[in-house]
């Protein structure tokens, strides 16, 4: 065990306990905050976090950020630190660079759930540890935005930029254009700018007709912090490069790399030459987690994506597990914050140390708090839905499944041939079986087939996810250690084979 920044400890796998009260995986601004919250009452916790700082996404490397970055990153990531070191002064402990891949339920004689087994790995080495609760705190996913070309070298989503950005102070060269819908859209360009690199145009895909939808949610956003941030960010970025606007065709162009971006917008086609597209619609929640460990999901008709149902204190359908922050619906990093402390009230209380009261009290001031960051958010929501036609590409030539090169046109022909579903489609053209296990594709699959069929998302549903939801080496699930269940029956094999070649 090494020490690490702060009062807790970073943890190797093989030094983790094999028990703990509460598990939390996730280490931004919603896992930290379970965390704190959690051990702060007396429970043994352990975070999972697969990065090697926490912070998450939106507060990546924030510990590692020098004063300079404040100004070109911003307040709001900023902000972050504070939640990074609370959890950093707490009882919790840390286990960085480490990847959790399962859940497992555990039960009692009786056959009731007492709690789960999160299989984790990391330094070469897996592990299976037991805990009474658990908090998935796996964030949010850049919306699949699939158009022609988007598969060429020099084509990137904004929030692998942004990765680059925090984490090694990377500013892209060359020409530099933004595309897509969602206020992450003009942050990134004000971040990049600010930074130096040559943003040659922001390409903006919001429907125009989404401004009418969102006018009726237009009071509370005025009233809300929400409105002197875009200001400033519009400014920024209006003034110090070119912004087009109603774009409703977009596609990358190249011979073996981007070489150009050709948009359609009020009707007339343009070019641009560009050295990197930044692609962005939005995040959604990421749900491979929830999805294998069971948990009940539901269409959000606003956000446009899956969500996993839970209750005010974040508990999922299946018991013992709660989900909170984007990964429970987006509603920014500020709200999850504010999520991750009350899913941790929630398991301090089932676990028995904390009582009914004492929790309503610490929640009615955080859940004060969350009403005053989330206010205005509906009209965020709205405004940024994305276009039909971007979600649901129309041009049958453009790659939906990255990972196993399907197009929009082969899912459309497989629909009509009985795939009536995502789950039949990986039948058919083994669309989300590849290493992303359809977090670039899966609600592009959804409502391609659901237009095809001319039904709602919801009826048709996600991919069915089974553990292990991220890769695991040979060598890693060789090193886990065997009950002795397992030992005999190898043995038991081991002797019919001895046998056999006797006879």
């Amino acid at each position: 065990m090494t020490s690490a920044t702060g009062d807790n400890a970073a943890c190797a796998v093989k030094d983790l306990a094999d028990a703990y009260d509460v598990i939390v995986i996730g280490a931004g601004p919603a896992g930290l905050s379970a965390s704190t919250t959690v051990s702060d009452l007396g429970a043994q916790t352990l975070l999972i976090d697969e990065n090697r700082t926490p912070g998450g996404q939106i507060y990546r490397s924030v510990l590692l950020a020098r004063v300079a970055d404040r100004q070109r990153l911003g307040e709001d990531y900023w902000r972050g630190r504070e939640i990074a070191e609370a959890f950093l002064r707490s009882g919790a402990e840390y286990a960085p660079a480490t990847t959790a891949w399962s859940i497992g339920p555990v039960h009692d004689e009786r056959g009731r759930i007492v709690g789960h087994e999160v299989g984790v790995s990391g330094g070469g080495t897996a592990r299976l540890i037991r805990a009474k609760q658990i908090v998935l705190a796996t964030g949010a996913l850049e919306r699949p935005f699939p158009i022609p070309g988007w598969t060429l070298p020099g084509v990137m989503t904004a929030g692998a930029a942004q990765i680059a950005l925090k984490t090694s102070g990377l500013i892209p060269e060359g020409r530099v254009v933004i595309a897509g819908t969602g206020p992450l859209l003009y942050l990134l360009a004000a971040q990049l700018i600010e930074a130096g690199a040559t943003v040659s145009a922001v390409l903006d895909t919001t429907p125009k007709n989404n401004w009418l939808k969102a006018a009726r949610h237009l009071p509370a956003f005025l009233s809300s912090g929400y409105v002197a941030k875009g200001l400033r960010l519009l400014r920024t970025v209006q003034r110090r490069t070119k912004v087009v606007r109603w774009v409703s065709a977009l596609s990358a162009e190249g011979e073996g790399e981007l070489t150009q971006v050709v948009w359609t917008a009020r009707g007339q086609r343009q070019r641009m030459p560009a050295d990197l597209l930044l692609l962005h619609q939005g995040v959604v929640p990421n749900i491979n987690f929830s999805n294998a460990a069971g948990c009940k999901h539901e269409w959000d008709e606003t956000q446009l994506a899956f969500r996993p149902q839970v209750d005010n204190w974040y508990e999922s359908t299946v018991p013992g597990i709660a989900i909170a922050g984007d990964g429970a619906g987006i509603h920014g990093a500020e709200a999850a914050a504010l999520q991750g402390a009350l899913a941790g009230l929630g398991c301090a209380s089932r676990l028995g140390f904390i009582d009914g009261g004492d929790r309503e009290r610490q929640a009615a001031r955080l859940e004060a708090q969350y009403r005053k960051v989330t206010r205005g958010r509906d009209f965020l929501d709205v405004l940024y839905q994305p276009s039909r036609s971007f979600r649901a590409p129309q041009n049958p030539d453009t790659i939906v499944c990255r990972c196993e090169e399907v197009s929009a046109g082969q899912i459309r022909a497989s629909v009509r041939a009985g795939a009536v579903g995502p789950n039949q489609m990986k039948v058919f053209l083994r669309s989300g079986m590849g290493p992303c296990q359809g977090r670039l594709c899966g609600l592009t699959v959804t409502e391609l087939i659901a237009d095809e069929r001319g039904v709602h998302p919801g009826q048709v549903g996600y991919y069915r996810l089974r553990f292990p939801i991220k890769p695991l080496k040979l060598r890693e699930l060789a090193s886990l250690p065997q009950p002795d269940a397992a030992k005999v029956a190898v043995l038991a094999d081991l002797a019919d084979t001895h046998l056999s070649k006797q006879r």
